[in-house]
């Protein structure tokens, strides 16, 4: 079996105080506010009912510096939307880059989960961090560790594929496994493939692939076991789906209908999914957004929405609770 989110994406801002050298989600705030336009709760709300399917709600921002006049009110914005979703019947997930202690906590008692990509170890991606203060290995380590700390089910991910070695994605592996063994927050780990941003799409070729494929064997050797892997299917030859899915990927992830950070790679609908997965004796199957065995670390208010979201799928189904 291998899972996937029924997800909506909203995204307060574009806005990020960060450059990355790769991105092509960021845009420079306008006239120094980065809040400029921002997604408003009526427009928000236009978005989740024009989204009925989906029950997770991505709150993918923009980050605004921890120093800046600002923060309060962008802060603000992703407490607002994540009791926006809530109160729509969705569970929120936010990925909006570094927090205090102060913040994530809040954060963590309106989501029952929350997200923040690692990316990677290693001088290729300070390379790609030179202009992106709030990505420095330290931060980003010390990050994952907070949430460990804070008891809060996690998403974080590799971006595989901008010049680093093998023996740097083992170290980022390895480290991530550790980091499970003291604190047993993480719920998936996501092998991203890099996509050059604001060009054609570029379908990963077949070196590429086979490289991937022996990253995924490995992670599912290092990783403990209820650590789930997940795949990005729009960023992966549906042909060689199940070759990925032998090498240890059993989660595709949060499948909205347009994928904000790599536009150019359309997603495959869930139903073509199934129908190709089927064919090779596979079973598609949707999940919250937070993973099963995480259910019981969360608050008893979440821990009865996402029941909810479970009572109705077992009703449309037929599933046994």
């Amino acid at each position: 079996m291998v899972t996937w989110s029924p997800s909506v994406t909203l995204v307060p801002t574009h806005a990020c105080f960060n450059a990355c050298s790769y991105c092509g989600f960021r845009h420079a705030p306008a006239a120094g506010d980065p809040l400029a336009g921002a997604l408003t709760d009526t427009a928000a709300a236009h978005q989740l009912a024009a989204a009925p399917q989906a029950s997770e709600v991505l709150l993918l921002s923009g980050e605004v510096a921890p120093s800046s006049p600002h923060r309060q009110r962008w802060f603000a914005r992703l407490l607002s939307l994540s009791r926006l979703a809530l109160r729509h019947g969705r569970l929120p997930h936010t990925n909006a880059g570094p927090l205090s202690w102060r913040e994530m906590a809040a954060l963590g008692r309106l989501n029952p989960s929350m997200g923040l990509m690692l990316e990677g170890l290693g001088p290729a991606y300070d390379a790609l961090h030179r202009h992106a203060p709030s990505k420095t290995e330290a931060l980003r380590l010390s990050q994952l560790e907070q949430a460990g700390r804070l008891g809060l089910p996690f998403t974080t991910g590799l971006l595989l594929g901008v010049g680093e070695t093998a023996a740097e994605r083992r170290s980022a592996l390895a480290w991530l496994a550790d980091l499970q063994r003291r604190f047993g927050h993480l719920q998936e780990v996501i092998l991203q493939p890099w996509r050059p941003a604001n060009e054609p799409a570029r379908p990963l070729d077949p070196p590429a692939c086979d490289a991937l494929l022996d990253t995924i064997a490995e992670a599912r050797a290092l990783l403990p076991p209820e650590v789930h892997l997940q795949l990005p299917p729009n960023l992966w030859p549906l042909p060689r789906l199940v070759e990925a899915l032998e090498a240890g990927i059993d989660d595709l992830g949060g499948i909205d209908t347009r994928d904000v950070i790599n536009p150019a790679y359309p997603q495959p609908t869930p139903v073509v999914l199934a129908e190709h997965l089927e064919r090779q004796g596979w079973r598609l199957r949707p999940r919250l957004c937070v993973h099963d065995a995480w259910l019981p670390w969360l608050a008893p208010p979440l821990r009865r929405q996402a029941a909810r979201q479970l009572r109705r799928w077992a009703h449309e189904r037929g599933w046994r609770c």
